[in-house]
């Protein structure tokens, strides 16, 4: 009996419909019918057809492992996902530091006060020599003291974070999930099944890209920002921690995913 037989006898023993399948698990009527009929092309690849397999036959009362490994050896094992066939590439965003407070314009101004008070006490001086000063050295003169020089305080120089963004990606399954985490070169992070229940955290300071297998049944947030929530079957992120916005949304394959 293939997995689809199997799948397929197994739902109408227990009395239910497709839709109903389909209500519990989250994964279109038209792929569960494609599954029962032996068509896993819909399914977008086989890390997702395994997915489905997993789901249904856990709604169905199957244990999941015999047909996983059937589905392997026709399909062979699974093999690594190359984010270069899913995400588009992440464009980094140059970020301009800001200048410093310009030391030039402090020792002009600097300067200036050096000069003006320099004018004024020679001014003072010659005004000793003339004959109405030596009239009045006839009587005491108190003399004003000379005010002291004010120099501008210089202002202290804005201290930025020098270290790399990190965006926090936090993922906590409701229901069972896969999840698919790859860098910028198509080197695999993370990929596998995620049960319910279970919460998952990244710190990446360089960009990556995530894809997700039912995304009605995780929340996920990007630096404390909920992301996918109203995605239905799969959903894509491409994350760059060096953008302001660091979580961008490619395009759906919807041909891919039977949507």
């Amino acid at each position: 009996m293939s997995i689809g037989d199997t799948l397929a006898e197994a739902r109408r023993q227990r009395g239910l419909t497709i839709t109903q399948v389909s209500q519990q698990t989250r994964i279109r009527e038209t792929l569960i019918r494609g599954i029962e009929q032996g068509d896993f092309s819909p399914c977008g690849g086989d890390f997702y057809a395994r997915g489905h397999i997993r789901s249904i036959a856990t709604v169905v009362g199957v244990d999941p492992v015999p047909l996983i490994r059937e589905y392997d050896e026709e399909h062979g094992p699974p093999g690594g996902m190359r984010a270069a066939e899913i995400f588009e590439p992440a464009t980094p965003i140059k970020i301009h530091e800001p200048r410093p407070f310009g030391l030039g314009k402090i020792l002009i101004v600097a300067l200036l006060a050096v000069i003006g008070f320099a004018a004024y006490h020679l001014v003072s001086t010659d005004g000793t020599h003339s004959p109405a000063s030596q009239a009045a050295n006839l009587r005491p003169v108190v003399k004003p003291k000379p005010k002291p020089a004010v120099t501008p305080a210089v202002r202290p120089t804005t201290v930025t974070n020098t270290g790399p963004p990190v965006a926090v990606i936090r993922l906590t399954a409701t229901q069972d999930c896969w999840v698919g985490l790859t860098n910028s070169t198509g080197q695999q992070l993370y990929q596998g099944i995620i049960p319910a229940g279970q919460s998952m955290t990244w710190r990446e300071q360089n960009p990556v890209s995530m894809v997700v297998g039912n995304p009605p049944g995780i929340s996920l947030t990007v630096n404390g920002k909920p992301e996918l929530q109203n995605t239905q079957t799969v959903g894509y992120l491409s994350i760059n921690p060096s953008q302001q916005n660091p979580v961008t949304n490619p395009s759906q394959q919807n041909s891919a995913t039977g949507g």
